[in-house]
Order: structure tokens, then sequence, then C-alpha cells
């Protein structure tokens, strides 16, 4: 049975609270295509291999979301994250404010926001303080992100 825009985006969203990368890469689209300020243009492929791998990094994952608005084709729904980043060991709260196309019942396109430079502040110290504005480090924050996901994506053929 076909799900809601509304009801889709709840599913996704409390899986992710549960961790259950399955069901949320179920409910994309299979040419599905994801953008933030660190993943920048993921096909469906890698959308799916992403949540995998951040769902199963680490273990203090806690997610909460709310204000979710749509209409047949478009939704969004804003979001925030706490963890502790894996690079430094600092902890981490993410104010994240998504977008979503859907089609055929399931997500199309999903466009996250966020603010690049207080994530650094959070996630990097001093450094992030320092250069977390620059395009510097955002790009070398993106290279070594998308390091990550090609080494994930390499270790789960299903992904390639």
């Amino acid at each position: 049975m076909m799900k809601s825009p509304e009801e889709l985006i709840r599913v996704f969203y409390t899986a992710f609270q549960q961790r259950d990368w399955s069901t949320m890469q179920s409910c994309y689209h299979p040419d599905a295509r994801f953008s933030d300020p660190v993943f920048t243009d993921l096909n469906g492929k890698q959308v799916r291999a992403m949540w995998h791998m951040l769902t199963t990094a680490g273990s203090s994952l806690r997610i909460e979301f709310s204000r979710i608005t749509t209409d047949t084709t478009r939704g969004t729904c804003h979001w925030e994250a706490w963890y502790t980043f894996s690079g430094s060991g600092r902890a981490v709260h993410n104010v994240i404010d998504a977008r979503f196309t859907f089609a055929d019942g399931l997500i199309v396109t999903h466009t996250d926001h966020f603010d690049l430079y207080r994530w650094c502040r959070q996630a990097l110290g001093p450094a992030g303080l320092l250069l977390g504005w620059t395009s510097w480090m955002h790009n070398k924050i993106r290279k070594k992100a998308a390091g990550n996901l090609a080494r994930f994506v390499e270790k789960h053929p299903v992904y390639q």
C-alpha cells in the first residue's frame, strides 16, 4: 500500500531513530538523489550506502524530527541529530531542515540544509572555529566524507 508523503517522511525518520537503514533505504525511489553541505550530489545507490554507513557508525546517535509539511509532490521536515563525531570524539548537535520531492510514492530528491560552519566548530573544536568557515575546510570535509563513503561501498558490493 502506498504511503502518503507525510507518512513516508515519518517512516523514514522513525527508522533513522532506530538506526534501521534498511527501512530508510526502502523510502527512496531507485533514481533518488541526495545532497547536503557534506555529501553534495549522491545517486540512488550512494544515498542508500550513506545511510547504511551513518547509521552503523558509532553508538551515540539520537534523532528528533518535527514540523513535517507536505503536498502530493513535495515536503519538508525539521530534524536534529546528536552524536559524537568519530574524527574528534567531540559532541555534535546538528540542526537540519530537509526538503523532499516524491514520485511513485517514494522520495526522489532529498536535500538537507545545515550550517556547516556551526558543525565544524562543534566537531573540530579550535580548528573548526578558526578555519570552519573557509571553502578550504569545507572541501577537505567533503573529500574525507566521499573517501569514507567510497571505502564503505568497496566493502559492501551491493552498492556498486
